[in-house]
């Protein structure tokens, strides 16, 4: 499983992260965090607001943080 944090770098970026790996090891599957920060990448996405999260390429949430109990709920 790839989870992927779309933005360029923000503080929002950055918790959005933090808390992607959060939920990757409180649910203790094996998945690998990437972070997309290239604009034109992005917007291969389909997003205008970052930051964004997508799970083997499909995008779960946009514009917002979400925490590690909600990142997990995708997860399952």
């Amino acid at each position: 499983m790839i989870i992927q944090i779309l933005g360029t770098g923000c503080p929002k970026c950055k918790k959005l992260t933090e808390n992607a790996e959060k939920a990757v090891k409180e649910a203790g599957i094996q998945a690998q965090v990437v972070k997309v920060t290239q604009l034109d990448e992005i917007m291969k996405f389909g997003v205008m607001m970052t930051p964004a999260l997508a799970i083997d390429g499909q995008v779960k949430s946009v514009g917002k943080i979400l925490s590690p109990d909600e990142i997990q709920k995708f997860l399952k």
